[in-house]
């Protein structure tokens, strides 16, 4: 059953539209490569940008924490996420969430699907549609093919590291967008010294976790854990089938 979006825009309203835009920014943990002038920071960089290169696919757990500004209102989340890199330059991802309710954000590289079951609606859009305007810098991390350096002025946050000896990183936007106007990447101090000690990748995901600011001083903090990479993901895997009685509502 289909329906055109003009339609049934009072129901769409009851889409977590934060988390559709933040789509893009949740691949900050897609790091590509990146060029600094700081002998440390390249170090650091570098170990990202060559875990890159060998990563092909992953399956993470993730915590997601999210603070409304100006009303102090913190909203959590929880669930897993699979991630595929193909040819082509495009991604593919699938996001399921379990808390704070079931939803499911999947894309097959051409097409997304945000489906809230409780709804029995999903809302499907195609994938370049869904950052236009001030959102285009985020393709980069869906593709795999962006470079921050270009798009990002990257230093060390005030501290270089956590407690935990991770290294801390910050990325301002050159254009800054509604959607993000800083990015932070927390990535693994072991990855690092890792590079350091072999000059070679160990870990193709040293991302421990991320958070996007955007213009209106939102935080969305994500943290990873139990991390899988190149097992082998299947395509299927990134495909949505209609469950019957569930309207798909195109956008």
């Amino acid at each position: 059953m289909k329906r055109d979006l003009s339609r049934t825009r009072g129901s769409i309203n009851r889409y977590p539209w934060t988390t559709i835009r933040l789509i893009p920014l949740l691949f900050s943990l897609a790091l590509m490569p990146v060029s600094a002038t700081a002998a440390e920071l390249k170090t650091v960089v570098t170990a990202v940008e060559k875990g890159y290169r060998i990563l092909n696919d992953l399956h993470a757990s993730f915590a997601q924490r999210s603070v409304i500004a100006g009303i102090d209102r913190v909203q959590k989340g929880a669930g897993e996420l699979f991630i595929r890199k193909v040819s082509g330059g495009s991604a593919m991802f699938r996001f399921t969430y379990t808390k704070p309710q079931k939803q499911e954000i999947i894309c097959n590289g051409k097409t997304v699907w945000l489906y809230i079951p409780d709804n029995k609606q999903v809302m499907q859009m195609e994938t370049a549609s869904l950052f236009t305007g001030g959102n285009g810098i985020a393709i980069s991390y869906l593709t795999g093919l962006g470079e921050l350096s270009r798009d990002f002025a990257i230093s060390f946050a005030k501290d270089h590291q956590d407690k935990k000896g991770d290294y801390l990183l910050e990325l301002t936007p050159k254009k800054p967008s509604a959607v993000m106007a800083k990015l932070l990447l927390t990535i693994s101090g072991t990855a690092v010294e890792q590079f350091q000690q072999t000059g070679r990748a160990a870990d193709p995901f040293p991302v421990v976790g991320s958070t996007v600011i955007d213009a209106g001083g939102n935080r969305t903090t994500m943290e990873f854990s139990g991390a899988q990479s190149n097992k082998g993901i299947a395509p299927t895997r990134f495909t949505f089938n209609v469950p019957a009685g569930v309207e798909v509502v195109k956008q």
